[in-house]
């Protein structure tokens, strides 16, 4: 152990034995610049020194647990920044999903209970939990653009200011209406082709079909694909790529 465990602590250098096995877990953190590489391992090791990591229900946070995460964490931030993280300081992983229970009233008032079942979740202002099966599998997962750990983080960053509604904070009122017109018409298209497979028989989207549920988790689950799986997002979602870089990358992107 390296002292990342549950509390935070003076930053300290990530072993090479430890990051190195990162490197073949997660493969997709690496298809990018060496200069970025560096960036993303002195960030995460920012990011353990900061963040408090607990195990739920018996489930133990260990050294490889805690790099995992937090690599995966800051890759939406490499070109921005820790400080899009600093409202929160606990993460709790499960060694699985989770059901929660939900409640929801409706339009005229009546109150449906139900139950969700969870990969992971974003709480304005506290923690993010996430389930360690889908985290461990991030390296298989990329090439279906699926990652639960950067879903949560781009909640994380769509909450600063206020609630999650498809568009990071942003500096201007053009910016912003900018932004929303272009993520408004992917995510329209996005649904209807996700009604047209589900409903029609019609062909079954790449992009996970949850990105349908509302625009803030279209924004969350392209923004997974983006980071993980940029070559056939670009084929996807072409509209797409440059708006998320104009955020994400605002120097430009870089190459391996």
């Amino acid at each position: 152990m390296f002292g990342w465990l549950r509390k935070r602590s003076a930053e300290r250098a990530i072993p090479d034995p430890l990051w190195h096995d990162i490197q073949e877990d997660y493969p997709f953190l690496f298809a990018r610049s060496e200069r970025d590489v560096q960036r993303l391992k002195a960030l995460a090791s920012r990011f353990l020194a900061t963040k408090e990591f607990h195990g739920a229900n018996g489930f133990g946070i260990t050294d490889p647990v805690a790099l995992a995460i937090a690599a995966q964490a800051v890759l939406p931030v490499l070109h921005l920044g820790l400080d899009w993280y600093d409202d929160f300081v606990g993460i709790v992983v499960h060694s699985d999903e989770v059901l929660a229970r939900r409640t929801l009233t409706d339009e005229v008032g009546v109150v449906h209970h139900y139950d969700e079942v969870l990969s992971g979740e974003a709480m304005e202002g506290g923690p993010v939990m996430l389930s360690w099966r889908d985290v461990e599998g991030a390296g298989a997962s990329a090439a279906e653009g699926y990652n639960v750990v950067i879903h949560e983080f781009i909640h994380k960053i769509d909450m600063r200011d206020g609630q999650p509604d498809g568009c990071p904070p942003l500096p201007s009122r053009a910016a912003q209406q900018a932004w929303r017109t272009v993520m408004q018409a992917e995510y329209d298209a996005f649904r209807e082709k996700v009604i047209i497979a589900e409903r029609f028989g019609g062909e079954p989207t790449w992009l996970d079909p949850y990105g349908a549920e509302a625009i803030d988790e279209f924004f969350a689950v392209a923004c997974e694909a983006y980071f993980v799986n940029r070559a056939r997002f670009e084929t996807e979602f072409p509209n797409l790529v440059p708006l998320l870089d104009s955020f994400f990358l605002p120097s430009g992107p870089t190459g391996s």
